[in-house]
């Protein structure tokens, strides 16, 4: 039996969006990264154009997990926007939108599926062809998405990249991704109490066929310019206990 490898990313930033069903003047946010999210930011590492339907499939068809290492607070943006063309091309008019985000949200986001295009994703989120952006071009990200070699403290500060586990098991075993050592501090305290701590949700790409699937359709098929294209996946709602092992030992390097 072949070795499952998996790529896990960090995914903290003060603000994120996540968008499942925008329509016009409202930019929703769903509470996690979508799939076709994070499909559009592999695609920017590795240089992807947005008409190539082949290697946007290949990135789609790896399967995704992800685990809410803090939940994000979902906010809005009120826009104005002065001056648009009307639609029968007579006037300008002012358009008005509201715009969701989340703020302080910060997600673990694991891929699972061939070796050697995790690897290639491996090395493009550390130099990316196009600068990475979570949801809108705004959206930076706060920490480097995967830990880095050259740096002997990395580890403390984000995901551990490239492993050869299976996602469920990363998912599970991966260490808590916060770095406030105030929340870490609180959230020790009440495991060595014995007291009840938070659960990570988790959310993993699942058989249609599974118990508890649920469609989300955010899945893509095409990033072109006017044809966006996206089909249904199935996705299993789970939850990871929070234990001392998941909390890293010592003080993070940053906060």
């Amino acid at each position: 039996m072949p070795v499952p490898t998996s790529l896990a990313l960090c995914f903290d930033a003060p603000m994120q969006s996540w968008g499942v069903d925008s329509r016009f003047v409202i930019r929703d946010t769903a509470a996690e990264p979508t799939k076709s999210g994070v499909v559009g930011l592999l695609a920017a590492a590795l240089g992807v154009q947005r008409h190539d339907d082949k290697k946007v499939a290949d990135l789609a068809n790896l399967r995704m997990g992800v685990r809410v290492d803090r939940e994000g607070i979902v906010e809005r943006d009120y826009h104005t926007t002065q001056n648009v063309p009307t639609t029968e091309g007579t006037g300008h008019r002012t358009v008005v939108s509201n715009r969701y985000y989340l703020a302080d949200a910060l997600f673990l986001v694991v891929l699972e599926g061939d070796r050697a295009l995790l690897a290639s994703l491996h090395a493009a989120v550390q130099r990316p062809h196009w600068p990475l952006s979570f949801g809108r071009k705004a959206f930076l990200p706060a920490r480097p998405l995967v830990a880095s070699a050259s740096s002997e403290r990395s580890e403390l500060l984000t995901a551990v990249g490239l492993t050869e586990r299976a996602l469920d098991d990363v998912l599970r075993q991966h260490p808590w991704l916060e770095i406030r050592e105030d929340i870490r501090r609180h959230e020790k305290r009440k495991i060595k109490a014995g007291e009840p701590t938070v659960d990570l949700r988790t959310l993993t790409d699942c058989k249609d066929s599974e118990s508890g699937a649920e469609p989300r359709r955010d899945h893509p098929l095409s990033f072109a310019h006017r044809n966006r294209r996206f089909t249904t996946r199935s996705v299993l709602a789970n939850r990871v206990p929070l234990t001392m092992e998941l909390i890293r030992p010592g003080e993070p390097a940053c906060s």
